[in-house]
Formats: C-alpha cells, sequence, structure tokens
C-alpha cells in the first residue's frame, strides 16, 4: 500500500497477509482523488473515513493535508494496522475510532467537508449507507460523500448523486 501524493507521497506499508479488507488499488485511487481534486481543496478541511479498512484513504487524506481525519473500523487488527502506520509518520490529526460504522453513523453529530465509504461489497447494508449519510446530516454545506462499491450497484436515482466513475473493477459514487 502506497501514499500516492502529498506530504507522505511515495511511503509504503506492507499490509498483513492475514487481512481480509482489500485497499483501494493505487490505480483507483489515484484517479478518485484527481477527481477529487475538482470538488475540494483538502487544505484543512475534517474528513471521515468509513471503513477505514487497511487505512490507505486515511493516510492519503492525511497525506494530502486534511486538518482532522477520522477513522471508524470496526477489526481490532486493522484498526492497530491504521494506528501503528499514524504512528511511523508521526501524525496526530488522525482520530482512530473502533467500532461499528453503522452504531457511529447514529451517534455522529459531527459535519465533515468529505466523508469516503469503502465498505466490504458484499455488505448486506450496503444501499442504506448514502440515506444514512444523509439522514443523519453529516456532510457540510459543501461537502463531497465517495461511495465506492461493486459494479452491481447504482446509486443514480439518489436525490444528492452527482456522478459515477469506474477504474477497472472499482466503482465510485459521488454524492453532494
Amino acid at each position: 500500500m502506497r501514499i500516492i501524493t502529498g506530504l507522505f507521497k511515495g511511503r509504503h506499508f506492507d499490509i498483513p497477509r492475514t487481512f481480509k479488507a482489500r485497499p483501494t488499488t493505487d490505480f483507483a485511487k489515484e484517479n478518485i482523488f484527481n477527481v477529487l481534486n475538482g470538488y475540494i481543496d483538502f487544505e484543512d478541511i475534517t474528513a471521515l473515513d468509513l471503513f477505514a479498512g487497511t487505512g490507505s484513504i486515511t493516510l492519503e487524506l492525511i497525506s494530502r493535508g486534511c486538518k482532522e481525519v477520522i477513522s471508524v473500523e470496526k477489526d481490532r487488527d486493522h484498526a492497530r494496522f491504521i494506528a501503528d502506520c499514524t504512528k511511523k509518520i508521526k501524525v496526530e490529526n488522525n482520530i482512530l475510532i473502533r467500532c461499528d460504522v453503522f452504531r457511529f453513523l447514529k451517534s455522529c453529530r459531527q459535519k465533515f467537508d468529505l466523508i469516503f465509504a469503502d465498505p466490504p461489497y458484499a455488505l448486506p447494508e450496503l444501499e442504506t449507507i448514502p440515506n444514512l449519510i444523509f439522514e443523519q446530516e453529516l456532510l457540510s454545506d459543501d461537502g463531497i460523500f465517495v461511495f465506492e462499491h461493486g459494479k452491481q450497484n447504482d446509486f443514480s436515482a439518489n436525490p444528492h448523486f452527482k456522478e459515477h466513475r469506474t477504474y477497472g473493477s472499482v466503482n465510485f459514487s459521488i454524492f453532494k
């Protein structure tokens, strides 16, 4: 896993082979962040990384200058890995929350400039996530929500939907 650009550009982190989580591919991550550059200035924003997994998106957000990144990951080993990675690059603007994403979403009262969610593609509740984000009013007025999902999902009917991007087998829906 590698950080694409920013303060920690090029840093590599070896993901343990025992992990079930799949990091967003470098190709897909680089392309979606290029698209996001047209929507948002990463410096000094508050971001939320849901289903943080390996921390690939968290680390990219930190490297690009986010003021604060909150990462939510339920798996103990994955959360420990994210904590170790942020410790290695000596940053303190990451708040790691080890809990179920749905429990977090129902109790969160903070607003974010950017929310990125990369749930397991086979997650039974996957289709409900965009509506939860907007029902809970978690985005700031000009906030962006990026949702990584499988090719079988179509969110274009959602009133907040802006665009869909595909990079290889990785699909992103962008909401505003």
